[in-house]
């Protein structure tokens, strides 16, 4: 799949399809997320925020490995859609990781989402978060517990300075919620440019 294909294709996003990421897409996943988020490419990079690494093979590796984190790409394949031979590069993807502690057992928080900024702006972003949430929903729904609370919490964390990034999620029913923190400055997901970074959490409520 390439912007041209898009261009002429108004309903691609329609076979925008997800599969649960697994060892072999490491390196792939690796190089998407570094590149959409400490890149200059695309429109959700944090290059002039925070420079270094956004993440490593290990941190990969201990998510895709975590029980309770479910992590989905969108691999590119031959024919554009899922019947296609994949060709080993990852073109989206997004992490779920499902809170199972007795106060947030009806949470799910939402991270590592890209999208190959060759491909930003065509809605696809758009598809994939919704499949995640989708996918959280029924999940926490489904478990017995959660079942009896109905009401299922998703929440992610944005970097301050990003009002479009906030008007994104804003306008997809999220909504901060007061919580915040600095940007960890430990060298292990980059290094912040500027000494007022912080991380917002958005909150988004589904009955």
């Amino acid at each position: 799949m390439n912007k041209k294909h898009l261009d002429e294709n108004n309903l691609e996003r329609e076979s925008v399809f997800l599969r649960r990421a697994h060892a072999d897409d490491i390196s792939a996943l690796e190089q998407l997320l570094n590149r959409c988020y400490r890149e200059t490419a695309g429109w959700t990079n944090e290059a002039d925020l925070i420079g270094g690494i956004r993440t490593t093979s290990a941190e990969l590796a201990a998510v895709i490995n975590d029980p309770n984190h479910y992590y989905f790409v969108y691999p590119k394949t031959t024919t554009g859609d899922r019947d296609g031979k994949e060709t080993g590069e990852i073109l989206g993807c997004i992490a779920v990781d499902i809170k199972t502690d007795t106060d947030s057992n009806n949470k799910a928080y939402i991270g590592m989402f890209a999208v190959d900024p060759e491909l930003q702006g065509y809605g696809i972003g758009n598809v994939i978060l919704q499949a995640a949430e989708t996918f959280a929903t029924r999940h926490l729904q489904s478990d017995g517990q959660a079942a009896d609370k109905k009401t299922v919490r998703l929440t992610m964390s944005i970097l301050s300075h990003r009002p479009e990034l906030l008007a994104y999620y804003q306008r997809r029913g999220y909504e901060l919620n007061g919580n915040k923190m600095p940007f960890p400055n430990d060298g292990n997901n980059g290094e912040p440019k500027r000494e007022d970074l912080e991380l917002l959490e958005l909150e988004k409520i589904v009955h």
